[in-house]
């Protein structure tokens, strides 16, 4: 209940405070929020104004979430990894197996955890599909949907995302 009051009332203040370059205020209190409702936060992480996300999310070290980002765990986040705006990490879908019942009366597929990988940047409008686990050093290209695990150090772009380089390390 209490997660549920302190979510709200983020949704409702918080994500709102706007960035500012003399300060970081606004980036400290929404910090405060997210380890009110239980996130496990780490030091120097940014939260941008607008990010969306629950008490299952897990963010390491000087990592950030986006501008109007949505994440809703169980996610977890490494260090360094830097987001873009506007994306959008799922953890699990509708159900739709069946014909003989509307897809919007068969409710959810089960939770597939997402892990991101240390030292990882992640493009503007990103999207990662559920259970999907991108590995370390890699690098998502703008407007992505990632459906598949990442190797370390690769370079994937396009819908589906593929991968189209690899980072020489």
């Amino acid at each position: 209940m209490k997660t549920k009051l302190l979510r709200g009332l983020y949704c409702a203040f918080g994500k709102h405070f706007p960035v500012s370059r003399r300060s970081r205020a606004s980036m400290k209190i929404r910090v405060f929020w997210a380890r009110k409702m239980g996130c496990a936060i780490g030091q120097a992480v940014n939260i941008e104004s607008g990010a969306e996300f629950d008490e299952h999310v897990t963010i390491g070290d000087r990592s950030s979430l986006g501008v109007d980002s949505q994440v809703f765990g169980p996610v977890t986040i490494g260090s360094n990894v830097m987001m873009g705006p506007e994306c959008c990490i799922l953890t699990r879908n509708h159900q739709h197996d069946r014909c003989d019942i509307p897809m919007i009366d068969q409710g959810y597929e089960d939770y597939r955890p997402v892990v991101i990988g240390d030292d990882v940047w992640i493009g503007r409008r990103v999207i990662i599909l559920p259970g999907v686990t991108v590995g370390g050093g890699s690098i998502i290209a703008a407007g992505a949907v990632v459906s598949k695990d990442v190797k370390p150090y690769s370079i994937v772009g396009g819908v589906p995302a593929k991968q189209i380089g690899n980072r020489k390390c």
